[in-house]
């Protein structure tokens, strides 16, 4: 099969992940924090180098502040809500029509329940926002903004930079959804004035699933609440969650495994991923560019994207066309609106969606002549 869906998940995962995740669980999972024997001590260790590695590849300076969670979903939202806890009802936040719902579901939850109130922000026809457009729409009490890096329906990147620092000036907390982005695109969370930063393991990272990471920034200390309280393996005595990071946010027993797995995944050199999979791109809009039968959604220059490609077939639905693809060509992509449907129906494609090819690292030139031509065989 040619694996087309890795801005769901990649496949495969770096080379090492599956035997040092197994090696781990058969000789050394103990529980980190919990104990003083060795194997507890050096899966600590092991789980800290890991923190530290994450702390470098986004430009963080203390690991202490790189938070573990379940994924980039759970993530998300200790960072949302978490920001937003010790805020009085109605606080301003400002989001834009190009997310996930899981930056999306989080925010209506909390205007359904009065306790903030979000402004959209629009995107043009490529799916890009103007940081003009996010600065008109703050206010007094805007308090958070949170923003897509990437598109998971179009890849087009935002200038989050530009944005930071429309956020920063404003005095409000900036919220990056860097879940297409993180293992490929440089990542500076000092430089870009981000104040949380949310991401899976499984995506560009090439880690397994069920681990996610959140830094959070000196700023945040003020107003981040937990999520979630319980056991952290410190001061057992006191009725109160820690607040030193990353006790502050971290409860209950950690996917170590997965953890260890993301680390041997850090190994790999990003270098050079975000050029191949933008080449990749570049050559399957080239065969599609101009041909009447496909309608492709997003930035036509790969350089402002990533490895993304949305289209649909004329005359056809997108899950018979992913279908037959899968069954009749060996090639599997995703159907249908990826969990974002504010972009769908700001580039008219909403309610039955697109067909999504995304690009990683083992896909190879072959893998798009083949997609190109099961394409013009359907069409």
């Amino acid at each position: 099969m040619i694996y087309l869906d890795n801005a769901a998940t990649s496949f495969p995962k770096a080379p090492s992940v599956a035997e040092t995740v197994a090696g781990f669980l058969a000789s050394a999972a103990a529980n980190p924090g919990r104990s003083a024997h060795r194997m507890a001590v050096e899966t600590e260790r092991r789980i800290d180098d890991v923190r530290l590695r994450l702390t470098r590849l986004i430009g963080g300076d203390d690991p202490r502040r790189m938070i573990f969670t379940l994924n980039g979903t759970d993530a998300l939202n200790i960072a949302i809500k978490g920001a937003l806890a010790a805020e009085p009802d109605g606080a301003h936040v400002v989001a834009t029509v190009v997310e996930h719902n899981s930056v999306a579901r989080p925010l209506r939850a909390l205007a359904d329940a009065g306790r903030v109130c979000v402004t959209w922000v629009d995107c043009d026809e490529q799916g890009h926002v103007d940081p003009a457009d996010i600065a008109a729409a703050m206010t007094d009490a805007t308090r958070l903004v949170v923003m897509i890096h990437a598109s998971n329906v179009t890849g087009a990147i935002q200038d989050a930079a530009a944005v930071g620092r429309v956020v920063r000036a404003h005095g409000a907390l900036f919220c990056l959804d860097a879940a297409q982005t993180i293992g490929l695109l440089p990542i500076d969370v000092d430089a870009m004035n981000v104040d949380l930063l949310a991401f899976p393991a499984h995506k560009a990272l090439l880690g397994p699933p069920g681990v996610g990471g959140l830094w959070v920034g000196p700023r945040c200390d003020p107003v981040m609440r937990p999520w979630r309280e319980g056991g952290t393996g410190g001061d057992s005595s006191s009725p109160a969650q820690p607040v030193e990071w990353p006790h502050r946010l971290e409860a209950g027993t950690a996917n170590t495994a997965g953890i260890i797995g993301l680390g041997a995944a850090l190994k790999r050199p990003i270098e050079g991923r975000l050029a191949h999979e933008r080449e990749l791109r570049r050559m399957l809009m080239d065969r599609l560019e101009g041909d009447g039968r496909f309608a492709v959604v997003g930035p036509r220059d790969s350089g402002r994207c990533v490895g993304v490609v949305s289209l649909n077939v004329a005359g056809s639905d997108p899950h018979d066309v992913a279908a037959i693809l899968d069954d009749s060509f060996d090639i599997a992509v995703r159907a249908g609106l990826h969990c974002a449907p504010g972009v769908h129906r700001r580039l008219g494609t909403f309610p039955a969606g697109t067909v999504r090819a995304s690009f990683g690292p083992f896909n190879t030139e072959a893998d798009v002549d083949r997609l190109a031509h099961a394409l013009d065989q359907i069409a």
